[in-house]
């Protein structure tokens, strides 16, 4: 008897300790959890990286960032300051000896100096505004950055006076701007954005640069501290030539600017090489078509010699740094929705150097991320997978594989079981394109069943989804559906020719690619035919309008945030200056037959599909409108519908937490009333 009691109670203990550690899916508030790496800077000498630790505040729904400091072998993560607020913009001193960053006050953002051998730190500035692009002198004497200055609006009426305690309405907004919003940020103050320099042992910040045009680029200076290389939109009629940037440099002393190139089409993000002889930077000539490749150009100090360095990568460059000899230069592209880190000499050989940069956007598995190089070629990045968003990698000069130095996520992820995501390739019927997607399979997969589909379609549609973690995909998954996330033609990351396959064509066969996906998944058993469901936001919102308004073989959708009608959406939105002839031949008035073709509204007396039309009150990007008058149109035919309007929420509705969460749980109630 004594026996078998010790044994039950041994039992009882193992069930308890089992229970204890047992793994659960992914849940909702898990996204507040969450933390990752960005803007990883590593010191000139290698042994140290200072980064941005980002997570959410629970009770105030926002993100917030601060900086943390770790060891180059990955010993010593620790919080650089004391303050409990947002810093961002570290940046070494060139001996490395002091750290510059920006950081928020009560009043604003200032500039802070950090001393590496002290601890100490002290506010350098008193600014009207945010400083951004931090930038050291090579002699670390000076600071440069870029900073907003108001002006005053176009037309001032006069008002009468009112009485005293009176409460009258807000003043009027006024522009003469042709843009003059922004989503996330609402009107913009009129105003223009200059350079300015400053000592770096503080003191007032003299401006360098004046004139009614937008100084707001990334800075370079020459080697010897007199020059600051920038990009811009100097030209004339600029605002109407809102692609076009030149490269210009400006006297530190005398305030003269030269431009030093002239090519229709954007040039921007211009560094000096270390013997100051060259400059490197991004750009193309304007063909004024949906999608052309960013390409690495070079030139001498004086815009002669241009030349393009990346002719044989068809793929979008970004994120140029040079190496400290100044024979090549790091930089990152996509491929097959991987976001990678690669070295290019000034001859234009091309080695891959590390996979997996991202992890820093949370929500959808879209790209990002960031690198830093050390004097000596240590190279740190945020690195991501399916199971988890960006810690810090290193990759040594001779290693071949990047060794992890952080581990931002494992004090919750370790205790979730998620989602196994999985490559698919399959042909298009279309023209017989291979098309990548990814599938996420339900945590606790069973290959024995076939589980019901959730075709999630990216947003650009000039983007990428990728093997990248994504909360919702997850949410997505742990409710028991196999999601689908597929990179149609229209896609980055696989040519320039396939990414602009949707000019003057859209949405066009990139339905075709989406579907052909589903039927891929069908056929190999993965998923039941008759439970299909399909959701999607911004341009993912658009194909799905357009794939309910095409087939009504889902039980039920979800249209996030779309364009329905394109003459209404291109006139309203923040960026309606911008979708002519680049998108459809010519404006709205002059094409309407065209705009209207493509129009998901034009399809809508086909639609059988329970929908669910879901926005953000504050988005500018696709306005409410857009929403409405497919939801109105819906109702108007008693098709099963509901609007969801998210009041704080712009076109970024991740950017508070808690409405990414109630996006996905109005998405999966909706889809489980047709389950």
């Amino acid at each position: 008897m004594y026996r078998f009691c010790s044994f039950l109670l041994f039992l009882l203990i193992f069930q308890f300790a089992s229970a204890q550690t047992e793994k659960v899916p992914f849940q909702s508030l898990d996204v507040f959890e969450l933390e990752w790496a960005s803007d990883p800077q590593i010191s000139p000498d290698g042994s140290q990286v200072i980064y941005i630790r980002n997570g959410f505040d629970i009770m105030n729904d926002t993100s917030q960032g601060n900086l943390w400091i770790v060891n180059a072998d990955g010993t010593s993560n620790r919080k650089l300051t004391s303050r409990e607020v947002n810093e961002s913009q570290a940046r070494w001193s060139p001996s490395g000896d002091r750290i510059a960053f920006v950081s928020s006050t009560k009043y604003g953002s200032e500039v802070y100096m950090y001393w590496v051998a002290s601890g100490q730190i002290a506010k350098l500035t008193h600014l009207d505004k945010s400083p951004g692009n931090l930038t050291w002198s090579p002699d670390g004497k000076h600071l440069a950055f870029t900073m907003f200055i108001s002006e005053k609006p176009p037309v001032v009426a006069k008002m009468p006076s009112k009485p005293k305690g009176a409460k009258w309405a807000k003043p009027a907004r006024i522009t003469d701007r042709l843009k003059h919003e922004r989503d996330g940020g609402g009107y913009m103050q009129p105003g223009f954005t200059h350079i300015f320099v400053m000592s770096s042992n503080g003191g007032t910040a003299r401006q360098i640069t004046t004139d009614n045009y937008n100084h707001g680029s990334r800075l370079s200076f020459s080697p010897d501290g007199s020059t600051i290389y920038f990009a811009a939109n100097r030209v004339e009629d600029w605002e109407y030539r809102f692609r076009n940037s030149e490269i210009y440099s400006v006297d530190i002393q005398t305030k003269h600017i030269t431009v030093l190139t002239s090519q229709d089409g954007p040039d921007y993000a211009p560094t000096v090489s270390p013997n100051g002889k060259t400059i490197a930077f991004l750009g193309y000539q304007d063909k004024i078509q949906t999608y052309q490749n960013t390409v690495l150009y070079t030139m001498n100090l004086d815009g002669s010699n241009r030349k393009i360095l990346s002719y044989d990568l068809d793929s979008s460059v970004s994120r140029v740094s040079w190496d400290t000899n100044g024979k090549g230069l790091y930089f990152t592209y996509d491929d097959k929705g991987n976001s990678k880190i690669a070295y290019i000499t000034i001859s234009g050989k091309i080695t891959k150097l590390a996979d997996n940069l991202g992890g820093t956007t949370i929500g959808r598995p879209y790209g990002g991320g960031s690198y830093s190089v050390s004097s000596k070629g240590a190279l740190v990045y945020t690195q991501t997978r399916p199971e988890y968003p960006s810690d810090l990698a290193m990759l040594q000069p001779k290693q071949k594989e990047p060794e992890l130095i952080t581990d931002l996520n494992s004090d919750i992820l370790d205790y979730r079981t998620l989602g196994k995501v999985e490559e698919v390739w399959y042909s298009s019927s279309f023209d017989g394109r291979q098309i990548q997607g990814w599938i996420v399979k339900p945590p606790f997969y069973d290959a024995s069943k076939t589980y019901p589909l959730l075709v999630e379609n990216h947003g650009g549609p000039i983007s990428n989804y990728g093997d990248r973690f994504s909360p919702e995909m997850q949410l997505y998954a742990s409710d028991g559906y196999v999601v689908f996330y597929p990179n149609p033609r229209g896609s980055t990351s696989y040519g320039e020719e396939f990414a602009n396959l949707l000019y003057n064509n859209y949405p066009g066969e990139d339905y075709n690619d989406v579907m052909d996906g589903v039927d891929y998944l069908v056929n190999k058993g993965i998923v039941d035919n008759s439970k299909l469901y399909v959701t999607g936001g911004s341009a993912g919102g658009i194909m799905t309008a357009w794939i309910i308004g095409k087939s009504n073989r889902f039980k039920a959708a979800v249209v996030h945030k779309p364009v329905i009608n394109w003459i209404s959406k291109t006139l309203v939105a923040d960026n309606y200056y911008g979708y002519a002839n680049s998108r459809y031949p010519g404006q709205p008035w002059e094409n309407y037959e065209t705009y209207w073709k493509f129009s998901p509204l034009s399809l809508v007396g086909n639609v059988e599909t329970p929908t669910m039309v879901v926005v953000g009150m504050k988005d500018l990007r696709t306005p409410p409108s857009e929403a409405k008058q497919f939801y109105h149109a819906l109702k108007l035919r008693k098709i099963e519908s509901v609007l969801v309007e998210l009041p704080d929420a712009s076109h970024g509705i991740y950017k508070k937490p808690s409405n990414l969460i109630s996006k996905v749980a109005h998405t999966l109630a909706w889809l489980r009333k047709y389950n």
